[in-house]
This record gives structure tokens, sequence and C-alpha cells, in this order.
């Protein structure tokens, strides 16, 4: 608890404080980013490992509720402004999206579906960020980012339908897969924004806060259906979900987009699916077909293709 604490405190002057610089083509802003998708890259593995000793339930609320321990603890050592107005609306829909939506969705679709199958899926992500973020802030990208957007959407759907025997082989799996990446989406395109008003890792935090009194109940209620009963590696794993994946993953995330620029650093995320399958053959030893490789390539691309369009003419502002 200390050592998460002291790393908290020891990010305060930089990812505490708004960052009030240009948009250049720091490489301090990628690696940040990476560093952010890497450690967000072992969350799907690592869930697909507790599920076989804690529920789907408690995997997705119990972290939050570790997590918001831990970000408690850090706002109050660190003496954070309490956030006001309409701050408090747009910090449920980041908790609504990332610390309640996406957890508990994957974490149930992980129960039936294999590790490498989500990351495939879940490569829309990037490309489901920008639109979120189009529809957010009014702008308005050339007909060709819809097109990849669009043509992104159908190859992972395509890919779904090719592993699960047809449409009567997709079931709820992929739909709670599908779900989770509009959850992320939306709540990364609000946290984007918020961040630049409270800071990039306080929005999570607040985040968290807020969304805790649902998440505990959520994890009594699973505790009591289902009493956990996991093995140590298991535990190891959700303590991996709780701590990096739920929160210490966004501190290098958000301040990667607040170093930015934002269009060059959002683009690293399409390696975590890459990432994502190579921990599920290393650590899981699943079985990496040639429908998992190409899905997983034609989805990238797609996905690539979508953000470097909406993000082909950056401009040079302030971020948090």
């Amino acid at each position: 608890m200390r050592s998460l604490l002291s790393l908290a405190m020891s990010v305060q002057g930089s990812a505490i404080a708004p960052v009030r610089v240009p948009l250049s083509a720091s490489p301090a802003g990628l690696l940040w980013g990476l560093l952010g998708v890497l450690a967000f890259s072992f969350t799907l593995p690592l869930t697909k490992v507790a599920v076989g000793g804690l529920s789907p339930l408690f995997i997705g609320s119990g972290r939050a509720v570790a997590a918001a321990v831990l970000a408690g603890a850090a706002l109050t050592a660190t003496r954070q402004a309490v956030p006001v107005g309409t701050q408090w609306p747009r910090i449920a829909v980041v908790a609504a999206g990332v610390v309640i939506g996406f957890p508990v969705l994957t974490s149930y679709a992980l129960t039936v579906s294999p590790a490498s199958h989500g990351a495939v899926v879940i490569a829309l992500l990037p490309a489901a960020t920008a639109v979120m973020a189009v529809l957010r802030t009014g702008e308005r990208p050339s007909s060709t980012f819809w097109l990849m957007s669009l043509a992104g959407a159908v190859a992972a759907v395509g890919f779904a339908l090719v592993q699960g025997g047809g449409f009567g082989g997709v079931h709820g799996a992929d739909l709670l897969l599908f779900g989770a990446v509009l959850a992320a989406a939306i709540g990364y395109a609000e946290g984007g924004l918020l961040a630049r008003e409270l800071g990039s890792w306080q929005t999570i935090s607040w985040a968290l806060v807020l969304a805790s009194p649902l998440m505990l109940t959520l994890a009594v209620i699973a505790a009591a259906r289902q009493p956990p009963a996991a093995s140590a590696t298991e535990w190891a794993c959700f303590a991996y979900l709780a701590a990096v994946s739920m929160y210490l993953g966004f501190f290098a995330w958000y301040r990667g987009l607040a170093i930015g620029p934002m269009a060059r650093v959002s683009q690293v995320q399409l390696v975590q699916p890459i990432l994502t399958i190579g921990w599920a053959a290393l650590l899981l030893g699943e079985r990496l077909g040639w429908h998992t490789f190409a899905g997983g390539i034609v989805v990238i691309a797609c996905a690539a293709g979508a953000v470097r369009t909406r993000t082909a003419r950056p401009r040079v502002q302030s971020a948090a």
C-alpha cells in the first residue's frame, strides 16, 4: 500500500497537475502511452485465468473496489480539489464506461471465449473511441474515416462469425465483447475531455470513488452467491487487474495523452491486441489459428486507417 501511494505522490508534479505544454511530437508522450498499453495488454489473459476460481461479477466489481481504495488514498494524500457542478455527471459517464461496463462485460465474456478471440474483437476500441470523440466534440472527419470505421466493424463481426460458426454461433460472449468496446470508447472519450479540467489520473480516481458504493454492493452479492475459491495464481491475477488494469495503468495512459500529441499517442493503442494475443499464447497456451491472425490484421488495419484519417491534421493545443 505504501509503495502504491509513493508512486502516486512521485508523479504529482507531472501527472497530477495539469500539463500546459504544446502538443509537440515529444517522444515522451509516445513512451508513456506505450507503457499504458503494455499494462492494459495483460488484462484479458489475466482475466481469463482469474475466472477459473472467481465469478465474473466478483472480478468485475471486486477489482473496482480494490482500485477505489487506492484512488481514495491517493486523492486524500495529495489533497485534491473535489469536482464541482456538471463535472460529476461526466465522471459518472467515465465510471459507467471504464469502471463498470468494460470490466464486468469482459469478465463474463471470457468465461466462454478465448482471450485471443476477445483481443481481436476489442481491436475495434481505437476506432470506436475516435467515433465517440467525434460525436462528443462535434468534429467533422472525412468520409474515408467513416468508411474505415465501418470496415473495421464489419471485419470484427465477420471474425466473430467465422470463429463462432455462423450467426447461430455468435452468442452472448461476442455481444458482451462488443458492448465492452462501446462502454470503454465512451469512457475514454469523456475521460479525455475531463482530464483537461481535472488532471490525468484524478479523472479515473474520482470515477472509481463515485462507482465504489455500487461496485462494493455487487462484490458482496457476487461473493455471497459464489464464495471465492481461487488459487494463489488466480488471486495474483485479480490483484494485477485491480491495481494495474483498473488504476495504475491509467496513470501512464492519460499521462501520455496529456503530453501528446493526442492524435499520435492514441495510435499506440493499436498494438494492444497484438500484445494480448501474444500473451494469451505464451501464458495460456492458446492455439493461434490462421483466422485469428487474419482477423487481427484486418481489424487492426481498419482501426489504424480510421484513427489516422481522423487525426491527419492535428491542431496544436494545450492539454491536461
